[in-house]
């Protein structure tokens, strides 16, 4: 599979009109499975579903003029940063006055309020990756590629070209550099 995804790409590449109409049935279900995995993340009552973010992450990169990808890995990288923008924006878009963003939401059956969503967490992680990917880029792509795609380390690593204990390391760096990121962050408010 993975040499035909890389074929497609190609002829996309090649400018063949066609081919991006051969590669959503190759890589729907993987794409959909990234998307699930990340979504069993979200707050409950999470109102997009994985088919959606699938699709919507697939017209982002299909749209794109002279999308370039050189590898399986390469789209994927590519899909995780859509994915990645688009759980972003929607976080944004929650939390805007405009969406009641300055609302909380109160539990029915328990008549408590109801602690700040990951939303939050989200859009905090967001600044602190931002942030992160100014000074190690390639640190900022594995961190995405795994929380975002939810590739394992492995395949991270293979995505970005280095070795799996160069991944780990950099996964390890990020996590902590994240965390204590994060926490700054939570400190100024």
């Amino acid at each position: 599979m993975s040499s035909e995804v890389t074929r497609i790409l190609h002829a996309i590449d090649q400018g063949d009109a066609h081919a991006a109409d051969k590669l959503l049935p190759v890589v729907y279900q993987e794409l959909r499975d990234l998307a699930a995995r990340r979504l069993s993340q979200e707050a409950p009552g999470q109102t997009l579903q994985a088919t959606a973010l699938v699709h919507e992450v697939y017209i982002r990169l299909v749209g794109t003029e002279n999308p370039n990808w050189e590898n399986r890995g390469h789209f994927f990288a590519a899909a995780a940063e859509a994915m990645r923008r688009i759980l972003i924006d929607k976080a944004r878009r929650k939390k805007s006055l405009r969406h009641g963003g300055d609302r909380r939401r109160i539990d029915i059956e328990k008549t408590e309020l109801a602690i700040e969503g990951p939303n939050d967490d989200l859009l905090a992680l967001n600044e602190a990756l931002t942030r992160l990917c100014e000074s190690e880029p390639v640190v900022a792509d594995i961190v995405k590629l795994r929380y975002f795609a939810g590739l394992t380390i492995e395949q991270a690593a293979q995505a970005k070209g280095v070795s799996t204990r160069t991944a780990v390391g950099y996964w390890a760096y990020a996590r902590s550099w994240l965390l204590r990121e994060i926490n700054k962050g939570s400190t100024k408010t």
